[in-house]
């Protein structure tokens, strides 16, 4: 490994085979399945919790929390979005950092994804399962015993609903994009759906009163909950990923990224 050495997008586009025609991952889709993809990776329990954490910290100034929030990360999405579409390949901040900063950053920055992605993924799933097990409990009075539903470090076996969670995301993955895709729209717009009934039955139950004093915490209380707000809008990067897999991507790549912070 020759830390220094560069590789121009050309050559990180000829070697994945992302510029033949047959070579390289199929490009299935289109701007609004990147969409989709983008906000399934948003929307999660971050802009939930976090939105708790939130109002926790700022009070009624949450509001400017989320602004400020947003500010911040759409710098980053500009330049995710400009990097995307200059190079369309699925290696996404490795690629990027290959190309502009070299292979050991880049076998650095290789290294973080996996373990970001691979920590996440387990966290998600974990997640999902107190999810499942508060539903079976609470609709059926069935609860699973403690064994099935923790990892030994809790005191469990093996947590059996992450572990099937997971089993039954890689079957979707190993059976193709286009498959792939289709599920992710479908829970994307399920997510949003999930986000607008959320803010209508919160506006329901509004009172002006509660925006007085509107900054409890002052200016570090609005700082704080930037800081907490800044989770609910992480994983518009995930679109990148993508850029192997996606038709025109130097136009869709772009506009999906900017969207998807548009709508959360």
């Amino acid at each position: 490994m020759s830390a220094p050495r560069i590789k121009s997008p050309q050559l990180l586009m000829a070697e994945s085979g992302a510029d033949r025609e047959g070579h390289g991952l199929k490009r299935t889709m289109g701007l609004f399945q990147l969409i989709c993809f983008g906000v399934g990776a948003i929307v999660g329990t971050g802009i939930f919790v976090g939105l708790s954490d939130s109002v926790a910290q700022a009070g009624p100034a949450v509001v400017v929390s989320f602004i400020l929030a947003a500010i911040t990360c759409v710098f980053t999405a500009f330049s995710f979005a400009e990097l995307g579409g200059a190079i369309p390949v699925s290696g996404s901040s490795y690629s990027f950092a290959y190309a502009g900063l070299g292979e050991g950053t880049a076998f650095l920055v290789g290294w973080c994804l996996l373990l970001e992605y691979g920590v996440s993924v387990s966290a998600v799933a974990v997640g999902w399962s107190q999810y499942v097990n508060e539903l079976l409990h609470s609709l059926m009075g069935v609860q699973l015993p403690a064994a099935l539903s923790a990892g030994p470090s809790d005191g469990g076996i093996v947590n059996l609903p992450a572990v099937i969670v997971i089993a039954l995301a890689s079957v979707l993955l190993i059976r193709g994009v286009r498959e792939s895709a289709r599920a992710t729209a479908a829970m994307a717009v399920l997510k949003l759906v999930v986000l607008v009934a959320f803010c209508a039955i919160g506006f329901s139950a509004f009172k002006h009163g509660n925006l007085t004093p509107f900054s409890p915490a002052g200016l570090g209380g609005i700082g704080a909950g930037t800081t907490a707000a800044f989770f609910s809008y992480i994983g518009f990067d995930a679109i990148t990923t993508a850029g192997e897999e996606a038709k025109d991507p130097r136009r869709n790549i772009p506009i999906a990224i900017l969207v998807c912070i548009g709508l959360v």
